[in-house]
Formats: structure tokens, C-alpha cells, sequence
């Protein structure tokens, strides 16, 4: 999903519990980061054909096996920083870790996926990515770019270091290695007209 970038001045800061209140009862998704309220727009038809392609690839290649890809409307907890986000995709392995009793909201993604626009590039690479960082679930944090052919990819190492790889290759794949899973960046990118290039 898009991010709606001056939606935060129409939002009262408000706590944690009163966002997660307030947020089940609205018709349309927002994010929260420490008392911010973020609306989320609708995504471009770029952002929709690489999400569509992303888990048409990932969901096939999952069946029977105990981690599930999940889209954008499953939220997540990151629970060291009060935040809460819907990213794009996440895959979850074993059980559910519940955020709380609702069942509408976890805490042990392994892997979440953002779809970068130019609008939300340096909110999913900044503090977004900083959050995330801080789940000690995470393993793999992936930010797709809709406007370039770009993967961006963090990854936690056996010893809890993070290392970056940056793939702009069309000919390359993306890998993700908690499943298991390669795919390439020509397949990432089919039916994507991109608005810029590198």
C-alpha cells in the first residue's frame, strides 16, 4: 500500500491502545509509529502487478510446508518501538505468535516485504526499516522498487549481524532464504511498466 504522506497532521497523536481501538472500527488501513497515525492510500498499478507476481511465485511454492505468505492486510506488532504496520507481504513460519487476544495481529514475521514507491522509499527504507530491525523474529526485510528494477535486502546473519545486498540485475534473482526460494527479478518485474530507470 501506498503511504499518504499528510495524512499524519489530520490525526491527534493517541496511544497504542486507543490506536488498535480506534483501527478496528475504520473502513481503510493506517499505520502507527509512537503515537503517529499513517493513512494508507491505494497503490499504483506498478505496486499491484509485483505484489501479484511476488506471491503468485511464493504461495505455490509454500503448500504443505509450515511458513505461509500472507498480503497487506495482516498487521503487524513491533512491539520494542509501539508500532504497528501492514506491510505488503509477510511470511510467517510456525505458529502465529498473537499481538494480542483479537487474532488480528502477529509478532514473529521471519520475512516481511515492502513495495517501494517514490513516495514511500524513504519511509519503508528509514524508520519503517529501523523498526522492523528491532523484532528479534525478523530474518529477511525486502524493499522491491516500483520505479526501477531494484531489490534491496537485509538479512540477519547466525550472529545477529546485518548484512545488505542490493540487486538491480534484471538477469539476477531475488532469493530469499528462509524458505528456500529463488525467483528472477524478470519475473519480479513481468507486466511492470517502470517510471524510471537507473
Amino acid at each position: 500500500m501506498e503511504v499518504h504522506e499528510h495524512a499524519v497532521q489530520y490525526h491527534p497523536k493517541m496511544s497504542a491502545e486507543a490506536y488498535l481501538e480506534w483501527e478496528r472500527e475504520q473502513p481503510y488501513k493506517h499505520e502507527y509509529i509512537q503515537g503517529e497515525i499513517i493513512d494508507m492510500a491505494g497503490a499504483s498499478f506498478a505496486h499491484n502487478h509485483i505484489h501479484s507476481n511476488l506471491f503468485g511465485a511464493i504461495a505455490p511454492h509454500l503448500k504443505d510446508k509450515e511458513c505461509k505468505i500472507f498480503g497487506s492486510d495482516l498487521r503487524v506488532e513491533v512491539k520494542a518501538k509501539e508500532s504497528y504496520f501492514y506491510p505488503d507481504l509477510v511470511i510467517v513460519c510456525g505458529d502465529f505468535e498473537d499481538a494480542d487476544d483479537k487474532q488480528d495481529m502477529i509478532k514473529n514475521p521471519p520475512v516481511v516485504i515492502e513495495i517501494s514507491s517514490l513516495s514511500t522509499q524513504k519511509y519503508d527504507a528509514g524508520r519503517k526499516k529501523f523498526f522492523y530491525m528491532q523484532m528479534s523474529s525478523l530474518k529477511e526485510y525486502i524493499m522491491i522498487d516500483t520505479a526501477n528494477i531494484a531489490a534491496d535486502i537485509l538479512r540477519k546473519t547466525n550472529e545477529g549481524k546485518w548484512e545488505n545486498e542490493v540487486i538491480i540485475d534484471k538477469n539476477s534473482s531475488l532469493h530469499i532464504n528462509t524458505i528456500n526460494f529463488s525467483l528472477p527479478l524478470s519475473d519480479v518485474y513481468k507486466n511492470v511498466e517502470l517510471t524510471s530507470l537507473l
